[in-house]
């Protein structure tokens, strides 16, 4: 009955330090100034124009991951090839590789004119794809339950981190 009572206040311990944790994320997000963008943030080093498409090379280099985003995305839901054991973690790397053809796109808009509002579009899919990716190797190692949590907390910590930075 003591051990029972101790990991108990173990957790109690735990979730108090996690929640104070977040608290102080908060009030930093808060009451903090935002960092702003470099004046020179959207000039690229190459941006010339070919067949009229602006920044063309920078557009293109988007391609292997659309190719990539999409083999993978396949080959996890059919979870053969990478031999995934449990439901959680096919969809976590489904949407890993879901964010890896998000950043195709996304990046490809936010380069054919640069700016501010498009920088969004750049950035959340690459938010998308590193948060399932690390809850995939969060259910890999410790189980699908506390992946599927990460996977959801990481989420809503990226699209908190975008709207404040919008």
């Amino acid at each position: 009955m003591g051990w029972v009572a101790n990991q108990q206040c173990k957790r109690w311990k735990t979730s108090r330090i996690c929640g104070a944790a977040f608290l102080c994320c908060i009030c930093f997000i808060l009451f903090t100034p935002r960092i702003p963008h470099s004046p020179n943030h959207h000039h690229f080093v190459d941006m010339r124009n070919l067949l009229g498409v602006p920044n063309t090379l920078n557009v293109m280099t988007n391609f292997p991951f659309l190719v990539v985003g999409v083999l993978g995305f396949v080959l996890a839901l059919e979870g053969g090839v990478f031999n995934i054991s449990s439901q959680g973690e096919v969809c976590a790397w489904a949407l890993f590789y879901a964010g890896i053809v998000g950043v195709a796109f996304g990046s490809a808009y936010y380069h054919l004119k640069p700016d501010d509002h498009r920088v969004l579009w750049d950035t959340l899919p690459m938010m998308v794809a590193f948060s399932s990716l690390l809850s995939s190797l969060v259910a890999e190692r410790f189980g699908q339950r506390i992946g599927l949590c990460c996977l959801f907390a990481l989420f809503i910590a990226a699209f908190l981190c975008i709207l404040y930075e919008r």
